[in-house]
């Protein structure tokens, strides 16, 4: 159950898929060697620190004694030894102690992070949420107090949203916020499901609260974001005494047993206000989209894990007869079935992979571009794939979790050999930061709508240049690719055209195909990144340049690819363009309710 960290792979994605060249104006400390340095370390401390410690806290799990919580072992110095190493502040200003790096190359770093130990990375991955929140929405003060302890890794960070009767209606929220006299407010109420709430890996916990002022309006409209650390923090940054809040119990789980999921108590927690009075959802906008790319990315992590355990079990397992060889016995890794599942895995995740990045990439553009029109193209192409890089690839991670499984048979249904856990880790990415339906929903309404449809429109016309590249291609492998991704921007086209004009007069048909149209958008993109580094593996192929064999495979799995995902893109238009009829005919009775 060893985790090889799959660096060659995530600088190749960066260069072929995203385009992380676009960045070099941007962050000219980050060249080559300096991007391939720092993966290559993050890869050793994730290999030698975080992955051993992965299974062994699935069994121990977090604890929660005594109203504290306690994290698995080894855990704390592992974070130790993550925040010593300046993780936390990749991206981070220099001004605040962070090293100004690309967010793409830390959405990299945190693949890693999350393959080798998912439990472990929910923590520095909410930390992040946290400083990107407070550096845009709180006081010159609040960033002072807060955001160099959290980029230094010596406080970590929590989102508060979610509440018994809320789920994901945080319209429903009914947190209370009161001013005190200090010029200051008091939280009162009960928030669930809030990852690594309480621990005691780091000396602080700054949660982020969305709460009701006493005159706060009805409904979503009335939520004020409020920053409340568990210890108190003092103006010279020292930490006074502990406040009132607690965590009540601690989650049990199908999965992430080690990452503390908490019931908080707030009873007259001392707080601070973010931002302004009822603005409060817009505030945590930011904070809860930058958690959307880091779930899409712990999808990639959690299913590079699996297929890797899914290969080496492949070639060490002896069973029947190879149709290629004749041996027997054969590995399994020399039945078709099994390769062209492996490869399927392999398939989707690098399509995923370039997903995440390129999100990542357009975010970095969206915040540094100096021509407004450039930064405005940027900020449409982050907002339209933050949903995809979310749902796309954490549906993924489930369904190649399974794969992996499969390639185990019966082995695999065994705790001992690692991919059940896998399973059991992957199964909550499609559920939090946003169930995948409301990010269906998200797509099909407000993203589609962006720039009056400018967004996905610029998307599909950036989509049509690599098909035409590959179609037009002597390659027959080549060429094939490029007309299954040809066909598969027409039916975004239609599908697209569809839910646009019933969105207006049939919204029921046009939220009835809102899931099945992210997962044709997804699939498509997905083919673009796998096609884009097809292109350039021909052209080192072409020029010589090795290995060869790395080269010809990343062509292999684009057409596999092709063939088994994008040849589907057709009926996935039939899918989103059903309609609600059907749905509405049927009642409870007639389900056997």
């Amino acid at each position: 159950m060893t985790y090889n960290p799959p660096v060659r792979d995530l600088i190749f994605a960066l260069r072929s898929a995203a385009d992380f060249s676009r960045l070099s104006s941007h962050f000219p400390a980050a060249d080559t060697d300096t991007v391939n340095a720092v993966l290559e370390t993050a890869g050793s401390l994730c290999a030698d620190v975080l992955a051993p410690l992965n299974r062994p806290g699935d069994l121990a799990g977090a604890r929660h004694e005594n109203g504290k919580v306690l994290a698995a072992p080894g855990f704390g110095d592992a974070y130790r030894q993550f925040a010593q190493g300046g993780w936390n502040g990749l991206s981070a200003d220099p001004a605040e102690g962070g090293q100004g790096l690309p967010k793409a190359l830390e959405i990299a770093v945190f693949e890693m992070v999350q393959g080798a130990n998912m439990a472990f990375g929910l923590c520095p991955m909410l930390t992040l949420g946290a400083i990107e929140a407070l550096t845009s929405h709180g006081t010159p003060r609040q960033r002072a107090l807060y955001v160099p302890k959290l980029v230094s890794g010596e406080w970590t960070g929590t989102m508060n949203l979610t509440e018994p009767q809320s789920g994901s209606d945080l319209g429903a929220i009914s947190t209370r916020a009161e001013p005190d006299r200090d010029g200051g407010y008091r939280l009162t109420g009960q928030k669930i499901f809030i990852t690594w709430g309480d621990h005691d890996v780091a000396e602080n916990i700054v949660h982020l609260v969305l709460a009701r002022l006493p005159d706060a309006p009805p409904g979503s409209r009335g939520l004020t974001l409020f920053v409340a650390p568990k210890r108190l923090v003092k103006e010279d940054g020292s930490l006074g005494e502990a406040n009132a809040l607690h965590a009540a119990s601690i989650e049990h789980k199908l999965g992430i047993h080690a990452s503390p999921t908490c019931v908080m108590m707030f009873e007259g927690a001392r707080a601070e206000m973010v931002g302004a009075p009822n603005q409060g959802l817009a505030a945590m906008f930011v904070m809860m989209n930058s958690a959307r790319l880091h779930v899409g990315v712990q999808g990639v992590g959690i299913a590079e894990r699996a297929y890797q355990a899914a290969l080496a079990y492949s070639l060490d397992r002896k069973q029947g007869r190879s149709a290629w060889t004749g041996a027997l016995p054969s590995r399994l890794f020399d039945h078709p079935d099994v390769r062209r599942t492996l490869m399927l895995m392999k398939a989707r995740i690098e399509a995923a992979r370039g997903i995440c990045l390129s999100t990542a990439v357009a975010a970095d553009l969206a915040r540094l571009s100096v021509n407004p029109v450039d930064r405005d193209d940027a900020k449409f192409r982050e907002d339209l794939l933050t949903p995809i890089a979310k749902a796309w690839s954490t549906d993924m991670a489930v369904e190649v979790a399974s794969m992996g499984l499969q390639v185990h048979g019966g082995m695999g249904f065994i705790e001992e050999t690692g991919a059940a856990q896998y399973y059991r880790d992957a199964r909550i990415l499609p559920i939090y930061e946003g169930a995948n339906g409301i990010h269906g929903i998200d797509l099909m309404g407000r993203k589609l709508a962006l720039g009056k449809g400018k967004a996905v429109r610029d998307l599909v016309s950036d989509i049509f240049p690599t098909a035409a590249a590959l179609k037009s291609s002597d390659d027959a492998w080549l060429h094939t690719i490029g007309a299954r991704l040809e066909t598969g921007i027409a039916a975004v086209q239609s599908a697209t055209g569809w839910l646009i004009e019933r969105r207006g007069h049939a919204q029921p048909d046009a939220l009835a195909g809102a899931t099945p149209y992210l997962k044709l958008l997804g699939d498509v993109v997905g083919g673009w990144m796998l096609g884009k580094q097809a292109l350039v593996a021909s052209a080192n192929i072409a020029a010589g340049e090795g290995p060869g064999d790395y080269w010809r495979t990343r062509i292999g799995l684009a057409r596999v690819y092709s063939e088994q995902i994008l040849a589907q893109a057709p009926g996935l238009t039939q899918a989103v363009t059903q309609g609600s009829v059907d749905l509405f005919r049927a009642s409870p009775e007639s389900l056997g309710a």
